[in-house]
């Protein structure tokens, strides 16, 4: 008689949890980062235009980066040995200079006129302001493929306390910057936002950089004979692997300059424009849960999805958690809390917030759902499934878009809300039926 098939250990909570908390504690002090930014241009001089001004410069440079935000999940799954890590460093490099190479272009005058005042078509004040601030932003899409790149390493080494490390003196970096601009050189409040986000990042890379040499100097020191994956990890395989990755966060990041510029053609474009980064900021303090969920769940889940069960029930708890703690805010008196005393903006701004703060309510629930999926098919080497999603995301929410502004005549800012979260809904289908039917959980 053959002898029972042995059973994987579980995977207890308490380890999940203490995985996942410094990840959760780092995207909680990044999604402080758009908030504070924007409670400092509130209390600046010209606040309505210099908010619609940031929102349109950091929009954009993070439609430049997006091909190598996902380098973090990358090096996560595929940093397995010294011949990997090799190949994948080579790799990250070369993105990080040809994104580099796109935000010089996009910064020259002639193309940046086109893009916000022929494409976006924005107004020629706020349109000038962002100019003068994207161009402190040109080093932040390398900065950020940089960083990702060793964080990816030190949350596959199991140390995901010194990525909320990182992220400290990121914000410790970001907070001095600010403040010197805005009250010693005295620049625009966008080009302060711009500044400080730009050497907040800078900051973090080099701090990543420099905590993950210990990890790095243990994949150095395997011998040839451990390598067996790095050997079979060719270019060819990492851009089969990667592409669909990096579609899905252009796609993912192009969703912002496409609410500007949706925005910009509704009714109330400048207040519409003021308010997106204070509702989608407060947004995004919750879904900050399902976010870093994503790498706890490629590091832990095992490479033969032993403890799926596990992570799958860990995700539904932090799905219902998130969204009911955001209803609590954007239901009741907080958000007046919120969005007047904290956020700066005005009474009557405020007001305008509360219907499209109130109809993002369902964004954690839709992220962490997203994550856990996404998260199951980076480990398993299928990454396909992620590209239509998101591809299938943005063509929905674009067709919201167009259908409240050009066929309803909406205010702007209500629209994003509504865009946005049926374009979440049919991502979140999409990777449930891909990932069911055509894609199942592999030995890696």
């Amino acid at each position: 008689m053959s002898a029972p098939a042995e059973h994987p250990p579980s995977l207890s909570r308490r380890r999940i949890l203490r995985f996942w908390l410094p990840l959760e504690a780092t995207w909680l002090m990044m999604a402080i980062e758009g908030p504070f930014l924007a409670a400092v241009i509130a209390r600046l001089p010209g606040p309505k235009e210099n908010l619609a001004a940031f929102g349109v410069a950091s929009a954009l440079a993070w439609i430049v980066e997006s091909p190598i935000i996902m380098m973090l999940s990358a090096s996560n799954a595929l940093c397995r040995d010294r011949i990997a890590y090799h190949k994948l460093r080579r790799f990250s490099f070369t993105l990080n200079g040809l994104v580099t190479a796109v935000m010089i272009a996009l910064v020259m005058p002639p193309v940046f006129s086109v893009v916000v005042l022929g494409i976006m078509g924005l107004p020629p004040d706020v349109a000038g302001l962002a100019g003068r601030s994207i161009i402190l932003l040109v080093l932040w899409p390398a900065a950020i493929g940089f960083r990702r790149f060793y964080q990816g390493i030190l949350i596959r080494n199991g140390r995901p306390q010194a990525v909320t490390w990182g992220t400290v003196i990121r914000l410790s970096t970001m907070a001095v910057t600010g403040l010197l601009l805005a009250l010693v050189v005295h620049l625009p409040g966008a080009s302060v936002g711009a500044g400080a986000m730009g050497a907040g990042v800078l900051a973090e890379g080099a701090a990543s950089w420099a905590m993950a040499r210990s990890s790095i100097r243990g994949l150095r020191r395997q011998p040839d004979e451990a390598c067996d994956f790095g050997r079979d990890l060719t270019a060819a395989r990492i851009r089969r692997f990667y592409a669909p990755l990096a579609l899905t966060s252009f796609l993912s990041f192009f969703i912002n300059p496409l609410t500007s510029f949706f925005m910009a053609r509704g009714r109330y474009p400048i207040e519409s424009l003021a308010v997106l980064p204070v509702i989608v900021g407060l947004a995004f303090l919750f879904r900050t849960a399902g976010i870093s969920l994503q790498e706890a769940v490629i590091a832990l889940i095992g490479d033969a999805g032993e403890h799926r069960a596990e992570l799958a029930r860990f995700s539904k708890q932090v799905a219902a958690v998130s969204t009911l703690a955001l209803g609590a805010v954007v239901f009741t008196p907080l958000a007046t809390i919120w969005y007047h005393a904290v956020s700066g903006l005005s009474l009557e701004l405020s007001a305008f917030a509360f219907l499209p703060g109130a109809l993002l309510v369902l964004l954690p629930l839709l992220e962490t759902t997203q994550s856990y999926q996404r998260a199951v098919l980076v480990k398993s080497h299928q990454t396909g499934p992620i590209g239509a999603a998101v591809a299938v995301q943005l063509a929905l929410t674009t067709a919201a878009f167009a259908i409240t502004i050009f066929g309803f005549g909406m205010a702007g800012a209500p629209t994003t809300s509504i865009a946005l979260t049926a374009g979440y809904v049919a991502g979140n289908v999409v990777l449930y039926v891909l990932r069911g039917k055509r894609w199942i959980l592999r030995t890696a």
